[in-house]
């Protein structure tokens, strides 16, 4: 017998399975009808609405981009939002989940293996796959982080710990976050094309990575336990006294909000490296990064400053992450809420 049917609560799904797969038929059958150019530019559009309803401050942030890189950011996000709703949101069985990941694998490889996008599509790749095998192929994407960050989804569909912080960012965060993170630094391209930019770039997208994640971690300890999901490294839960986790055990809390702060400073150092290493990026994607970068340090220290802890899910403000972006250029953002 397989494992119940589990999601968020109702008010955190925001499209249910049946609404991606009706908006991706459609999105696939009107970019059949047009040439190569005309269907990028269809599933372009669509992933920009998937980035609008899912992500307020990376929609904002990616505004400030130029277009090319925009476009291509876009697809990324919608690349690696299905399979992210798959495993949090879709009220499926675990074996459900993990069959719809690995049928997106295996369209993943049929769009690696055609000649272009509507090839794919032909295919019956989804679109927002077909898409980011292109991007794959233009900018010349190892195609196995692909299927790294596949395999930490999977992880996602059952329970499993880490030992220690290292642990953690091997086994998990370098397929949830790193990877992503890979990906984007080959859109956004270096200051120049050597052989010591580029690798500094990767550098910083790694520490940022595992920065974002750590903060996300410890913000969502009580909700990443409702899921079954434990990403509290073990020894630093014994370290607080704590052998079996119970985010509901109220003698538990004090001390979930010291390994959270533990997290929330460990994912300090990683944003102060990603920062120093910000000039070797392309100088027209460093907003974009730097905005990244402010804005999650700002909910980091929240965190860390918060005297609710794990009981109080903590946020940035849209005021707060607009500062984080040159004012000069804030007539992009109702610009791009009014596109269509």
């Amino acid at each position: 017998m397989d494992e119940p049917a589990t999601a968020l609560p109702e008010a955190r799904v925001v499209w249910n399975e049946s609404r991606w797969v009706g908006f991706e038929e459609t999105v696939r059958r009107r970019a059949l009808r047009q040439s190569d150019a005309g269907a990028w530019r269809s599933v372009v559009r669509a992933c920009r609405k998937v980035m609008r309803t899912y992500s307020t401050g990376f929609f904002i942030v990616s505004r400030f981009l130029p277009r090319c890189k925009r476009d291509q950011v876009e697809v990324i996000y919608a690349a690696v939002r299905y399979p992210d709703e798959v495993v949090d949101t879709f009220p499926l069985p675990a074996g459900d989940r993990r069959q719809r990941l690995d049928a997106w694998a295996r369209a993943y490889d049929r769009a690696l293996a055609a000649g272009g996008l509507r090839e794919s599509l032909r295919a019956d790749v989804p679109c927002f796959l077909a898409a980011f095998a292109e991007v794959v192929r233009r900018n010349r994407i190892p195609p196995e982080h692909y299927r790294d960050f596949l395999a930490a989804m999977q992880a996602d569909t059952g329970a499993r710990s880490y030992d220690t912080v290292d642990d953690l960012i091997e086994s998990y965060v370098y397929g949830s976050a790193i990877v992503v993170g890979y990906f984007l630094t080959h859109v956004y391209g270096a200051r120049e094309p050597s052989q010591e930019q580029f690798p500094r770039a990767l550098a910083a997208a790694r520490n940022l990575g595992i920065g974002l994640q750590l903060t996300n971690f410890a913000r969502d300890v009580g909700e990443d336990h409702g899921r079954n999901r434990m990403y509290l490294p073990r020894e630093i839960l014994r370290a607080e006294g704590i052998q079996s986790l119970d985010s509901g055990d109220p003698s538990h809390r004090e001390a979930l909000g010291s390994v959270a702060r533990f997290l929330a400073r460990e994912a300090s150092g990683y944003y102060e490296k990603a920062a120093r290493d910000l000039d070797a990026f392309a100088p027209d994607s460093r907003i974009a990064i730097r905005a990244c970068i402010d804005v999650y340090g700002q909910l980091n220290r929240r965190i860390l400053e918060s005297e609710r802890g794990i009981v109080h899910r903590e946020s940035v403000p849209l005021r707060s992450k607009l500062r984080a972006l040159p004012p000069s250029k804030y007539w992009r953002i109702p610009l791009a809420y009014l596109m269509p």
